[in-house]
């Protein structure tokens, strides 16, 4: 592919840089064609960039239309048919600024005055079509061979909110019509996987734009799935010595410009709100709020590292333009934690937190990820507290610390939080481009900013470090995420309705109400379908739509013999009763989902056929109740029971009619007498301790006095 440079020489185009170029080309065809179509069309920058290229225009009063956009591209079409020579020049800063000036380019005027050290300006043009430029190029407009306009959207001049709102359009080109198919294919793909779409389907969450751009509500379906996400990390980080706390959403200004959020994120928070002679915002993020926890008393060496965590509302003012469902809002909530240390254990806590990430990419198998350390841009004073000493030593410490736990990372110059350096983790989506889930950050700065202390064991007062962490980053996003990448068939303890239960007339509804009963009294998300609708259109819905991982299709047959069948994901039906699928079906699947999710799963109807595939090796290991396990293994030589407790405990315990309290509260001041007197113990040795022999551990078993 031949390519010409500003100076006018030709050569072969760095098979690196083809794409650049054929997408820079691109924005100058565009602007050509829409000059053509809008006489008045006043042009500001038009880059090629990752995915495709833009051009920002100002047109006035003019609004465009899908229309217009296709006319657009039509005439992009035959500019590059009439196959113009891309030819360039360069001019002395003086006649550059009078071609701009006597073509309207008022944008490229005031562009020129800001490059005020340039002596002369590069310029390339096709046909009548002139633009400032430092290349390179096609050299033919025919060379251009796959392109199309995407969209439209807003973008300030500059990226300055205080400047004039332009018009950008969007486009993507690629090397032959080959690679555009394969794009748009993916396009189809991403559409199909788009988490507003599937949200909508689901009735997961809604938008209203009386209610206002960028706030997402979750509907109850959609909720159930974030309380479960909550319930998941929540449990992860108490098993790892944090404790929650919960923080209002606003505070005052005074807070933020003590942190310096008020200095260098004023820009992306809502305007202040004065009330009573006092100004406050709506918090774009939690960590004043956590320093005056921290500052609320004093505390030892030994208190750290102090680990505190919340799962926070928080606030930013984004753009129109970059809200996207719950991806994307002016309200979210970050699985945000902060953790007080010496520095002595950064080590160790950075350790900690790089092992939670990676656990939980385990649990929702994320593989697809990289590791990024962010780092400051030194020149850019407006945006990063100034102090290059403490800037030096975050960075050169967090550095350390990943390089000493074998983290892989690539560097990235400008990305850093405005007071310290951060490891990023970047994950890669099943379609579009990668962005930040989980984050690392090292702060010297705040610290010191709020006179945070502790002391130390020669009594004298330091400064702790804090870390800044999201593991979920915020659960909107993640939540996204996951959709996109299950395309909404959530793993089954995630999903916000488990089972479907299908009624294939009304002769059998009662049978199916019964069913549903019993289902969410074993604590399973379950809906009962009873509207008078077919059999197939009932199943499509639960799998097309609702996208449950099991769909229970009761017909008379089921219900005479009081069993149930079972439809899952894949279209597989069993025949099993209902006693088993709660025992089998549900539970253990669900936590072997939720929490060893690389575990493959063979179901069975009857434990029986479990056990036996266990004895030929067709399975190597089995989960049911302890108890159940004990014994079989007792009486299956070469087999022992590895693990006897896992996740939640659950016991088997009298039961009463509901609303029998008397009954109830007698039989639980019963069971605590006769707990003190070592009743369950000694009723094992009599009865049970026969069976399982003496390798068995009574306490693996036996629940003395109703307490766990």
């Amino acid at each position: 592919m031949k390519i010409i440079y500003k100076d006018g020489h030709v050569d072969e185009c760095p098979q690196d840089q083809e794409l650049h170029v054929i997408r820079h080309t691109a924005a100058h065809v565009m602007a050509q064609a829409i000059k053509r179509l809008y006489p008045q069309a006043d042009f500001a920058f038009g880059p090629a960039t990752e995915n495709g290229f833009y051009y920002d225009v100002d047109l006035g009063d003019q609004k465009l239309s899908e229309e217009d956009l296709a006319n657009i591209e039509k005439e992009m079409r035959k500019i590059v048919k009439e196959n113009l020579p891309i030819k360039p020049f360069i001019l002395p800063r003086a006649e550059a600024e009078k071609l701009m000036e006597e073509r309207q380019e008022h944008y490229k005027v005031e562009h020129m005055a800001d490059l005020a050290d340039e002596t002369e300006f590069s310029f390339f043009q096709q046909g009548e079509y002139v633009d400032m430029c430092i290349g390179p190029h096609l050299t033919y407009t025919k060379a251009l061979k796959a392109f199309k306009i995407t969209q439209q959207s807003g973008a300030y001049w500059k990226n300055d909110k205080e400047n004039k709102m332009l018009t950008r359009i969007n486009g993507v080109a690629f090397r032959n019509q080959e690679e555009l198919d394969a794009w748009e294919k993916e396009q189809q793909e991403a559409r199909e996987r788009d988490h507003r779409k599937i949200g909508k389907e689901m009735g997961l969450f809604m938008t209203d734009d009386l209610v206002g751009r960028g706030l997402p509500m979750f509907l109850p379906a959609g909720y159930t799935v974030w309380q479960e996400l909550e319930n998941y990390i929540k449990e992860k980080e108490r098993a790892r010595g944090y404790l929650h706390v919960m923080t209002p959403c606003i505070g005052t200004v005074n807070l933020y410009k003590t942190s310096g959020h008020w200095d260098h994120y004023r820009e992306n928070m809502f305007p202040a709100m004065e009330m009573e002679g006092e100004s406050y915002v709506l918090r774009p993020m939690n960590c004043p709020h956590h320093m005056m926890i921290y500052a609320n008393r004093p505390h030892s060496y030994r208190d750290l590292p102090m680990r505190i965590g919340e799962i926070a509302h928080d606030f930013r003012y984004e753009s129109s333009g970059t809200l996207k469902g719950i991806e994307r809002g002016r309200h979210f909530c970050q699985n945000d934690a902060h953790l007080f240390c010496t520095p002595e254990q950064i080590k160790s806590e950075v350790a900690n937190v790089c092992d939670l990430i990676f656990e939980v990419y385990k649990d929702f198998n994320i593989t697809d990820y990289r590791c990024v350390l962010s780092l400051r841009d030194p020149a850019d004073k407006k945006k990063y507290h100034d102090d290059d000493a403490m800037w030096n030593h975050a960075e050169q410490a967090l550095r350390e610390v990943l390089t000493e736990l074998g983290i892989h990372f690539t560097e990235e110059i400008g990305e850093a939080a405005f007071y310290g350096p951060k490891l990023d983790v970047n994950v890669k989506p099943a379609v579009g481009a990668e962005y930040t889930l989980s984050t690392c950050q090292l702060d010297f700065c705040l610290p010191a900013k709020f006179h945070l202390t502790y002391v130390d064991k020669d009594g004298s007062e330091k400064t702790p470090v804090v870390l800044h962490r999201a593991i979920l980053g915020s659960l909107d996003r993640f939540m996204a995420y996951l959709i996109e990448e299950t395309k909404g068939k959530f793993p089954t303890w995630l999903a916000p309705t488990q089972v479907k239960v299908l009624p294939v007339s009304e002769k059998t509804l009662e049978y199916a109400q019964d069913v549903t009963e019993k289902l969410s009294d074993a604590g399973i998300r379950v809906v009962l379908d009873d509207d008078n609708q077919k059999i197939g259109y009932k199943i499509r819905a639960a799998q097309q739509v609702d996208r449950v991982p099991y769909m229970l299709v009761l017909g008379a047959k089921e219900a005479e013999a009081g069993n149930i069948s079972v439809r899952d994901r894949k279209g597989e039906t069993t025949e099993m009763s209902l006693e088993d699928f709660i025992a089998k079906g549900t539970t253990a699947e669900s936590y072997f989902e939720k929490n060893e999710p690389d575990v493959k799963l063979q179901k069975y109807d009857q434990y029986a056929d479990a056990y036996n595939a266990l004895l030929d090796g067709r399975g190597d290991a089995f989960s049911t109740d302890n108890t159940e396990v004990l014994a079989w293994a007792k009486t299956n030589k070469g087999f022992k029971v590895g693990i006897t407790k896992l996740g939640d405990e659950d016991t088997i315990a009298p039961a009463v009619q509901k609303g029998n309290k008397e009954l109830l509260d007698w039989i639980n001041d019963e069971i605590v007498k006769l707990g003190k007197e070592n009743f369950f113990h000694k009723d094992y040795e009599e009865t049970l301790k026969p069976v399982y022999g003496s390798d068995v551990n009574p306490d693996d078993i036996v629940v003395e006095g109703g307490q766990l």
